[in-house]
Order: structure tokens, then sequence, then C-alpha cells
């Protein structure tokens, strides 16, 4: 199926609250009304007990319980609120899925953003914007799953969605990937175009002319995710660590494997984004 096809399956778009759409848009936007958006997001019963249980969450490390969406949005901001909102909207946008494991996939999705934001700091690259695309980096995958569902399931069979070769297996098979899904996902969205780039760029982010950090450090997150995910030892590691886009980035390959906390740790409390 070509990729414009793809998109004219109305069942392979999920479905997010009209709020999401609206905080997307915000990024294109430089008179929101944070007030407007506090108002429909109280009016959002899920949403906001989902934005409560993470902003509580350890994850945030907040000094003291926060009990409203005001609060939430004064203690935390409103750039970091934006996140976690269109961050939980999309994690309920598909309710089941012929041939994927949801909950496995979002944990894998969530473990992923973990650790892009840990890298941002180091990068310095803007968190936010690292969280969220590591969280949307492959909801290309639930879009080719939803609309395409018995072709995907063949490649299902040739590799499973957190096997490194998927990415070729698909090019070869359809002419485009789950990155290239997931950014045409996010143009469509009206994210911010660095947002699309960064997801179509992460398989290979130094195959671009321009070096893209954001896509360097999803880059790094997904193969940390992945180990998680298929219980690399130590050894392994160190053996798969994309080493070249460690050095691009300014990183010692070294602390990756050395420094970064437990993925436990990480990503302690965001499980509360999966409802």
């Amino acid at each position: 199926m070509q990729l414009e096809a793809l998109f004219k399956q109305p069942q392979a778009l999920p479905a997010v609250p009209k709020i999401v759409h609206e905080l997307i848009d915000s990024f294109n936007s430089d008179d929101v009304s944070i007030d407007d958006i506090a108002r429909k997001l109280a009016a959002d019963p899920v949403l906001s007990a989902r934005l409560l249980r993470l902003a509580n969450s350890a994850y945030y490390h907040v000094s003291r319980s926060i009990g409203t969406v005001n609060e939430a949005l004064s203690m935390l901001g409103f750039v970091t609120v934006r996140t976690l909102v269109i961050s939980s909207g999309l994690t309920g946008g598909y309710k089941a899925m012929p041939g994927m494991d949801l909950s496995h996939f979002w944990r894998y999705s969530l473990h992923t953003s973990a650790v892009a934001g840990w890298l941002a700091k180091r990068c310095s690259v803007n968190g936010d914007q690292a969280f969220t695309v590591g969280l949307m980096h492959g909801i290309g995958q639930l879009v080719m799953h939803a609309g395409m569902p018995e072709q995907m399931l063949q490649i299902d069979r040739m590799a499973s969605p957190m096997d490194p070769r998927r990415i070729d297996i698909e090019r070869n098979s359809f002419g485009y990937s789950f990155a290239d899904v997931g950014a045409e996902l996010a143009r469509q969205w009206r994210f911010p175009n660095t947002f699309a780039d960064a997801i179509a760029g992460f398989p290979e982010p130094l195959e671009k002319a321009a070096f893209d950090p954001v896509a360097g450090v999803i880059h790094l997150a997904v193969w940390r995710a992945r180990a998680e995910h298929n219980q690399l030892s130590k050894e392994e590691m160190a053996a798969t660590l994309p080493v070249d886009v460690c050095k691009k980035l300014g990183q010692d390959p070294n602390a990756l494997l050395n420094e970064m906390p437990a993925m436990s740790e990480l990503a302690a409390g965001l499980e509360a984004m999966l409802g």
C-alpha cells in the first residue's frame, strides 16, 4: 500500500481527544490562552486524572501533592503539562491492535522517552521535544498495523516490531518504514517540522546532510529501550552501542554504558501514562 493510500484508511489513524489537537496547534501559536487550556483539560476526566497521576509520580519529584490541573500548570509549567497531555492522548489513541501487544509497545515507547529526556539534558537538546518525539517515534508501527493488518502480520513473522532489522524489511516491502509513517502523521497533525524531521531521521541520523541532534538522541534512546526490551547483557549492549552517534553528540560511549541510571529509575512513574 502506498503511503498516501495508508493515510486514507479511516481505521489507520489514532483517535485522540480534541484538546490534544489544540495543544499540538499551540506549538504554532504565540497567543495561547493557558486559562482556556486549563479549563478544557479539567473538563476531560480521563486526561486530567492521568495528568495528575503523572505530575505526582516519581518522575517529576514534586515537593508536595498536586491536586488540580491549575496546580499542575503552576508547578510543572505549561510546556511540560502540554508534553504530558499530548503523550497521554497518544497512548490512549488505539484501543486494540491486531498482531501487537499495545501495553508492551507503549512501555517500550515510554522507556525511549525517558532515555531521550536523560540524554537531552546531557546534549543540551530541548528535553520536552526529545520526550515527545521519543514517545511518538514508533507510532507509525500502529498506523501501519491498523491500516494494513494482513501485510503487517507477514512482516511480523519475519521480524518483531522491536527487531533492529525491522526498518529495512519494511522499506524493502513497501518503499517506506514506520519512521516515515510517524513523520507523516506528525506533519498531518501540524506538529512543528522539527518533530517530523527527527522522527524521519532517527533510524540513520548520520546519513542526513545536516546532523539533527534530536534525531541522534532518539537513535540512542531507541537502542537503549530495545536493549531493555530484548534483555541484552552488559556485553551485548557494549557490542551494539551506536558509538559514532555518541561521538557526534559529544558523548563518551562508556558514560552511556556506565552512568545512565537503570531503566526502572529513569522511567519511574511514567507508566501512569498508560492509564
